[in-house]
């Protein structure tokens, strides 16, 4: 008969801390569980089979399970950004210690091993009344904070962030500690907020901030450039923008999707002022700034490949019903979906999350959707073995394959 081993934690100070108590205080199922560990040090830590991880501070995997054991610990501002802070660990650092550092009251609770709920900063009470608050005046210390409270804005919808909090972040912007951000957890934070329940929120709150200029002063200029009412009934275009981003999370589109609903529009503040409120080719000037960030803020190839299609492509989708079969043709093959039919469902997302992002005219159809697809399952269908066997090469195939196409999308009803 085998024992069952001893769990490597049995003995040692542990606690639940941060966003697992909070969800569970608020009922919601998290997907991982943080662990704070009070008077130990790496060397126990190791000892009992822990693995380290941590390069600036102790983290370490629990041997069985996987989940991350932090040493409890402070930290003391050395420099700019995310990464310039001094941590210190040992039994002198007590659990309020470690709690103290984290950003928000409702992230800085934690649950004992008898489950005692320990809350010294008030996170109980803020999430009661649905207010994201700072711990501490040591939130201006890490720049990253302020994309957090703007993803969690995006994340609890209800919640208000409170006016100190708010205050607080816009004197770092002001002081320059967001200037010292660095792309790739920009696009980390950008993206896990675009996910979430209510990706604009974390737009508004980075606005609000004044955050948004100096992250996404693309996107920050929307505001204020107007749009034909006719068409655009909520008429500025940073409104019409997260209305859009809106739609895409009501359509539960993918993150490359969710993206291109970001930056879809970004020509429009290139437009001459004298040409407002009409934007003649701003589907063209808008290729460059979506290019620009993409690059400054590292974005996957997929997103960045999606986001140039939609940006360029978006208004011949939304006229598909009245364009030339010739041009609808010629459209799938832009979008290269004879060879990469995947690209169809979310870019199309997209395009219905910009017919749909507009004042008043959130529920309306797009019939356009349904056309495309149908589209390319015709001109898909469209064989070259025929064209070989009649003893045609190299681009006459590809011509005959064209016209052969067009002429099946032309049956198409609409």
């Amino acid at each position: 008969m085998t024992r069952n081993r001893r769990d490597p934690a049995d003995g040692l100070a542990v606690y639940r801390v941060g966003g697992v108590v909070r969800d569970e205080l608020m009922g919601r199922a998290s997907k991982d569980a943080d662990y704070v560990v009070v008077d130990a040090s790496p060397e126990q830590m190791q000892s009992r089979g822990f693995r380290p991880v941590g390069r600036d501070f102790p983290v370490f995997l629990h041997p069985d399970s996987g989940e991350e054991y932090a040493l409890a610990r402070t930290e003391r501002k050395s420099g700019h950004g995310y990464h310039g802070f001094v941590f210190h660990t040992g039994p002198d650092v007590t659990l309020e210690d470690d709690l103290a550092r984290r950003d928000l009251t409702v992230n800085a609770m934690a649950r004992s091993p008898a489950g005692e709920l320990i809350d010294p900063f008030g996170g109980r009470q803020d999430l009661e009344k649905c207010i994201l608050r700072h711990v501490s005046p040591a939130f201006r210390e890490d720049p990253v904070r302020v994309l957090r409270l703007a993803r969690f804005a995006a994340r609890f919808p209800d919640f208000r962030v409170a006016a100190e909090t708010l205050a607080l972040c816009r004197e770092m912007v002001s002081d320059g500690e967001v200037d010292h951000l660095v792309p790739e957890r920009v696009w980390q934070e950008m993206a896990r907020a675009l996910m979430e329940s209510c990706p604009s929120r974390f737009f508004k709150v980075l606005r609000e901030t004044g955050a948004l200029a100096v992250i996404l002063p693309e996107v920050d200029c929307l505001f204020g450039v107007p749009q034909v009412e006719k068409f655009h009934p909520e008429i500025d275009t940073g409104i019409h923008t997260l209305m859009v981003v809106e739609q895409a999370a009501l359509l539960d589109a993918t993150l490359a999707a969710r993206f291109a609903c970001l930056v879809h529009d970004l020509g429009k503040s290139l437009t001459p002022r004298e040409q407002w409120p009409r934007h003649i080719g701003h589907e063209k000037r808008g290729l460059e700034p979506i290019r620009g960030v993409c690059e400054r803020l590292r974005v996957p190839s997929d997103c960045r490949d999606l986001a140039l299609l939609v940006g360029e492509f978006h208004l011949h989708a939304h006229r598909a019903l009245d364009l030339k079969s010739a041009t609808v043709v010629k459209l799938l093959e832009r979008l290269d979906l004879f060879r990469r039919p995947e690209r169809l469902d979310p870019f199309l997302l997209a395009c219905e999350a910009d017919w749909r992002g507009r004042k008043g005219l959130d529920e309306r159809p797009y019939p356009q959707a349904d056309f495309l697809r149908r589209a390319l399952a015709t001109a898909a269908a469209v064989d070259a073995r025929g064209f070989v066997e009649q003893g045609l090469r190299g681009p006459a195939i590809a011509t005959a394959m064209h016209e052969a196409r067009v002429r099946a999308v032309a049956g198409l009803p609409k």
